[in-house]
């Protein structure tokens, strides 16, 4: 009974610890999907959220991409999944200009130690433009980190140990009825 009591004391003490994961700001590579092949390259523009230019080639028909995605951590922030849409513009072979809209919702890894991003997605597509109105997409993508986000300093880390979070203060300010949630 101890050793569970110590080994949920201690479980609970890493909780309250900040991630220290290696984070990034801009990664590219490969996305090999089913019958199509292309390059990939994500930019952080927020805290969670990214952009990601995809341009694939299948046998008939050559596209490019533009998505927003939101991340959300799962198990610390080096396994995450994510969602997110945009749209889609390329050339049919024998058909012409082709467009649409897109969404897409996949997991993401950071593998530690090394300067990789794996992930698997599934990329549905509404054809506006296009022989099929349809399409369900998916693919799985590998990423080397060009740009890495700086680690926080040892001071940060102890701040965020011992401090609350600005979420916690924000809501102290937005009210203090007994009536607040």
């Amino acid at each position: 009974m101890k050793k569970i009591f110590l080994l949920g004391l201690c479980l609970s003490f890493l909780s309250c610890l900040p991630a220290l994961a290696q984070r990034y700001k801009t990664a590219a590579g490969l996305r090999i999907g089913n019958d199509e092949f292309g390059g990939t390259i994500q930019q952080k523009i927020l805290e969670k959220t990214t952009i990601e230019g995809i341009l694939t080639a299948a046998p008939r028909e050559v596209v490019g991409t533009v998505l927003a995605e939101q991340h959300f951590p799962m198990l610390g922030q080096r396994f995450n999944y994510y969602l997110g849409g945009g749209v889609h513009a390329g050339h049919l072979k024998d058909y012409g200009a082709i467009y649409g809209v897109d969404a897409i919702v996949g997991l993401e890894y950071k593998v530690n130690g090394l300067p990789f991003l794996l992930s698997a997605d599934l990329k549905p597509a509404i054809h506006l433009r296009h022989e099929e109105w349809f399409n369900m997409g998916g693919a799985f993508s590998i990423r080397y980190v060009i740009i890495k986000e700086k680690p926080p300093t040892p001071g940060q880390i102890i701040k965020g140990i011992f401090s609350p979070s600005d979420k916690k203060k924000k809501k102290k300010k937005e009210g203090s009825s007994i009536f607040n949630f």
